[in-house]
């Protein structure tokens, strides 16, 4: 795997500085930019194009989650990891919804955090973790979703992707993982990766959430824990 390239954005200059140190001395990183705000960081994004933004939720001015929305929309390719307390459904739901990939608690030990940027870096979404870890917050984030696609709201049209694509889309939406899905249909990881492409593409989206509300409110998919 290549290097990763990645950005840090926090309010406190010696915490950029002590992560910026420890993640130089690993090989599989490299810190091409560092930002104290969402402005900044928004605008260092545009610039640098980095692989993955490692960012506070609580930032001067615009907050962490806001910021990803921003930089989702405009670089969708971009991973985004945030540093900070969603543990509750409400705010999960929110992090879904600003397409970011991972949240770890602001006192994370290094350790843990590296693993966390190691499956960002596979194309992985550990944000699904704290979905699948605690029954309260999981029934917050389906009730949302299966509010996306109330009757009122669901369109009968016909679906632009093929049985396969549609087939990996509801195995996205349920939270499964590209390395899963792969395993669940019999696929290589390249080949899920290869369709999520597609189906973005064909969708006219930005990243896999919005192709699964796209795909909820029209009633091509439906959405369940993978236990259910």
């Amino acid at each position: 795997m290549s290097v990763t390239t990645l950005i840090i954005v926090h309010a406190v200059s010696l915490f950029r500085d002590g992560l910026r140190l420890a993640l130089s001395a690993r090989p599989e990183f490299t810190v091409v930019g560092e930002a104290s705000n969402g402005q900044q960081a928004i605008q260092l994004v545009d610039q640098a194009d980095p692989d993955l933004v490692l960012m506070d939720i609580d930032l001067p001015g615009v907050n962490g989650l806001e910021v990803a929305r921003v930089i989702k929309r405009s670089h969708p390719h971009v991973a985004v990891v945030l540093f900070g307390p969603v543990n509750d459904g409400a705010s999960v739901v929110k992090a879904i919804r600003a397409g970011v990939s991972a949240c770890v608690p602001p006192n994370v030990e290094f350790v843990d955090l590296l693993e966390t940027l190691q499956q960002v870096r596979r194309g992985e979404y550990p944000i699904n973790d704290l979905v699948l870890s605690s029954p309260e917050v999981a029934a917050t984030v389906l009730e949302a979703f299966r509010q996306m696609v109330g009757d009122d709201e669901i369109q009968t049209v016909f679906s632009p992707l093929s049985t396969r694509e549609l087939e990996v889309l509801e195995l996205v939406a349920s939270g499964y993982t590209n390395r899963e899905i792969a395993a669940r249909l019999d696929i290589s990881n390249q080949t899920v990766k290869n369709h999520i492409s597609s189906i973005l593409r064909k969708l006219a989206v930005n990243d896999r959430t919005q192709a699964v509300v796209y795909a909820l409110r029209r009633g091509w998919i439906k959405v369940m824990l993978p236990d259910e």
